[in-house]
């Protein structure tokens, strides 16, 4: 709880900090207030480190943090309101009049001074209620900690280096594996590392003592060494832990630099095996520190490093990582009967049985926690307790110390701060859900738990997406599946998932539909009662009118209609909501517009929309001018795309368009996309993609384009020469009239990956295929007009490509690693897009 209250106070800070939030309490009077205000959570944030540590022997502790984390949350709304405000302001200043229309649509401002006076009013009564929350803190004897956000370490216990192996059940191919990495000569190498990754409790501990006293491997190594390094990563201190675990006790007083010469001596014309078990470090400098004390012994000499973090791996590994994978279903049942069971007991309870093995799927393949439920059950054979083990969630089960969840809580405590929350937040998707890199992100910009960007070129957006990856590295997210457009899905373990759950428990919940509501009376009733929402998920519903009063969530910034193929207009109070961020309406088919008053939509980045409109209103142009990603889908009589829109897309980076038949122009100036980044463009049979413009003086940021499907396609527009030096991608499929590429596409000096299927009329590739010397991809098939007589000419101009497929239809060589993927599953979320005929591969001899 203590940690949820410290990121309240880090979201208040930032906002009263803010050049906006000062401004206006001038104007509006109540600067001294929030002066007052952010004087007090600074002092509380200062204390809520040590609040943390004590809050399980304390009561009073507990009960204190529940009244914090309330008046902090009403702080951030009141806040909240305070810019959105300022937003209102904003969206009449540019877009609206002083009309009486206007104002009628801006209710609140019929009376600003009503208004000011309001607000004046909450300001005080949440400083008032922080002071007397401030006051209470004195009374709990809570000291001033670091601010750094970080939870004092729960460390794991010290491992050792031996295992029984009848305990081991289901790693003797993994183990096989290891050792046959050990036995191989890595060349011009003296010392090789092999990092072994998997999220906490998969058994990476295991199966290193396993390696480390199998017979071949005690002969094949002179001297064999077990450490475990924790997150305490000193130099100095794993030095000492090598030499003890080689010759014993030494010396404690020896300096720093009489170790390293001991050590140095000792593996000296040694071939060693080191294990440096449960490894945290992402320090690189650290770990070259310690490599160089490590590199004197003679050629195969090894060290297998444990580790949740592939970043880890990334800076120590000099071998490919070791992925551990889960156990099967089978290994982890009979590991679990081994440990529920006394020895032969358990033919004596098939009922039981019947039960562990549905106990144990709950499992997901990590042993331990299948003896986290094992060990919860030994000797018992109530079949009642069995069964409250099998039908609750393990984060709501007794856990003791070295059980699954503790472990994985180590992991979730070497998180800095702002992964910690993000991570939390998950727990509001259901278990196997497969998140987006795309929707996540928006999810947490909604929640306002993403830091601000560290400098101007970067984008919440792009802080979010660091995120994930900090997450992926750290097993917190798994089953990546990158695809060949702008976004990749992931999963959460299922186990990692009770974990997120067990963090916020008790701050985060979720509302179940009854079978006997209406999804419009729910909807209805959640704009009543909550009234502060940040985020509203109604994909997949089915109503055919969005209430009006959806205009008074005004703090709303995340609204997902996605999927309902029911609902025919939006009311145009929804353009009230200045905060909104996100808006998904992909997929409603039968809505028949936009909005008319969309322009006062000042926040929205982020647009997916199905419309039966034919061509997009100009009243959007408001929200238009901050949108950073774009898709436009499935709108079968769309006709005209952003007419009159040119200058008003500035900040948009992706542009998604398909499924739109009867589309015929763009209509717009490619000179105004200034910030696009990645453009996805098919299945518009009538498309004409933007030409005729002078492109000598264009400056794109293009790096990804793909195009699908355009019959009307010839040749690539003119104006991509202006994305020459950041275009690193471009796919070219299904277009049937394409005929060549253009004789400047060496000038793409960019580019990485050229992939062209399914264009029956290409009869060439161009003169100066040489200079692009950073393509390392590229990929032709079905496209049988490749003529015979270019063959071998075309094959001179690429052969000096590292990854090459050309379809053996085309009549050409190929040549190609088993490192290639075959990506035509990738798809934009909601469009089709046909895939090639056939595909050959084979080594070129």
């Amino acid at each position: 709880m203590a940690e949820t209250a410290y990121g309240v106070t880090v979201k208040l800070l930032g906002l009263l900090g803010s050049l906006t939030c000062q401004e206006l309490s001038l104007a509006w009077g109540v600067r001294n207030d929030l002066t007052e205000l952010e004087s007090t959570v600074s002092a509380i944030k200062a204390v809520l480190l040590d609040a943390e540590e004590k809050q399980a022997s304390d009561h009073r502790l507990n009960h204190w943090l529940g009244e914090l984390k309330d008046v902090l949350n009403d702080a951030e709304n009141v806040l909240d309101e305070f810019h959105c405000r300022v937003l209102q302001k904003e969206a009449m200043k540019r877009y609206g009049s002083t009309s009486k229309k206007v104002c009628h649509f801006f209710s609140s401002s019929n009376n600003p001074l009503a208004f000011r006076f309001e607000m004046a009013n909450k300001i005080k009564g949440v400083r008032e209620r922080v002071d007397d929350i401030a006051d209470k803190k004195d009374k709990l004897n809570l000291a001033e900690g670091l601010e750094d956000g970080n939870i004092t370490m729960h460390q794991r216990d010290m491992t050792h280096s031996f295992v029984h192996p009848s305990s081991v059940i289901g790693r003797d191919e993994d183990k096989e594996n290891l050792i046959r990495l050990l036995m191989h000569q890595d060349a011009g190498r003296n010392v090789s590392v092999i990092p072994i990754v998997g999220i906490g409790g998969l058994g990476k501990t295991t199966l290193a003592k396993l390696v480390y006293n199998d017979e071949v491997v005690v002969s094949h190594f002179q001297l064999r060494m077990w450490v475990c390094v924790s997150e305490n990563f000193n130099v100095t201190r794993l030095i000492k832990e090598i030499l003890k675990s080689a010759v014993g006790t030494i010396d404690e007083n020896l300096s720093v630099d009489q170790l390293q010469i001991r050590l140095r001596k000792l593996l000296e014309n040694e071939k060693f095996l080191l294990v440096l078990d449960d490894i945290w470090n992402e320090d690189r400098n650290k770990w070259i520190e310690l490599e160089d004390l490590l590199l004197s012994s003679c050629n195969g000499s090894k060290i297998i490093v444990t580790t949740q973090n592939s970043f880890v791996a990334t800076i120590m590994g000099t071998a490919p990582t070791y992925n551990l994978d889960g156990l099967i279903q089978e290994n982890c049942f009979s590991l679990f009967v081994k440990l529920a069971f006394k020895e032969g007991d358990e033919n004596q309870y098939p009922n039981l049985l019947q039960i562990g093995r549905e106990i144990v799927r709950k499992c997901k393949g990590v042993p331990l926690a299948v003896k986290t439920l094992a060990g919860l059950l030994y000797s018992k054979v109530d079949e009642g307790e069995w069964k409250y083990v099998r039908d609750n969630e393990i984060w709501n089960l007794e856990q003791k110390e070295g059980d699954i969840l503790p472990a994985l809580r180590l992991s979730y405590n070497q998180l800095p701060f702002h992964l910690k929350r993000c991570f939390a937040y998950c727990s509001l998707f259901p278990k196997d859900h497969v998140f987006t890199n795309l929707q996540l992100i928006q999810f947490w910009m909604a929640h306002g738990i993403l830091q601000s960007p560290v400098n101007e070129n970067q984008e919440l957006e792009d802080v979010g997406d660091l995120y994930i990856k900090e997450l992926l590295s750290r097993s917190f997210f798994q089953d990546l599946d990158v695809q060949q457009i702008c976004f990749h899905t992931f999963k959460m373990h299922d186990l990692v998932h009770d974990l997120a759950l067990s963090i916020a428990k008790g701050e985060c919940s979720i509302v179940t539909k009854d079978s006997s509501i209406s999804t419009e009376s729910l909807f209805e009733a959640c704009i009543l009662r909550f009234k502060y929402l940040r985020v509203l998920n109604f994909k997949e519903s089915s109503f055919e009118v969005l209430p009006s009063s959806i205009g008074t969530l005004k703090l709303l910034r995340y609204l997902n209609l996605s999927g309902n193929r029911i609902i025919k207009r939006l009311p145009n109070s929804i353009c009230k909501l200045h905060s909104l961020q996100t808006l998904l309406l992909a997929d409603c088919e039968n809505l028949e517009r936009l909005p008319k008053d969309m322009r006062f939509m000042i926040s929205l980045r982020f647009l997916m929309v199905t419309t039966k409109h034919t061509c997009m209103s100009e009243n959007g142009e408001g929200c238009f001018n901050s949108l950073r990603f774009l898709v436009i889908g499935a709108c079968g009589r769309l006709k005209c795309l952003f007419g009159g829109m040119d200058g008003r897309l500035a900040y948009l980076r992706t542009l998604i368009v398909g499924k739109c038949p009867n589309l015929t122009f763009l209509s717009l100036s490619i000179k105004n996309l200034t910030a696009l980044e990645f453009l996805w463009i098919g299945n518009c049979k009538e498309l004409i993609l933007m030409e005729g413009e002078d492109y000598q003086d264009l400056k794109l940021s293009l790096r990804i384009l793909k195009i699908v499907n355009l019959p009307k396609l010839e040749v690539l527009p003119q104006w991509l020469q202006a994305s020459a030096n950041t275009l690193h991608c471009l796919e070219i499929e299904c277009c049937e009239n394409f005929t060549a590429l253009p004789e400047w596409l060496p000038r793409l000096k960019s580019l990485q990956k050229l992939k062209i299927t399914n264009c029956l009329k290409l009869s060439s590739l161009p003169e100066g295929m040489q200079a692009l010397t950073t393509l390392r991809e590229l990929k032709i098939e079905d496209c049988p007009n490749l003529s015979r007589k270019c063959r071998e000419e075309d094959w001179a101009k690429i052969s000096h490509l590292p990854k090459i497929f050309i379809d053996e239809d085309n009549g050409s060589s190929i040549d190609t690693d088993d490192n290639i993927s075959d990506d035509e599953s990738s798809k934009p979320l909601f469009f089709s897009c046909p895939s090639s005929t056939k595909k050959i591969e084979k080594e070129k001899k």
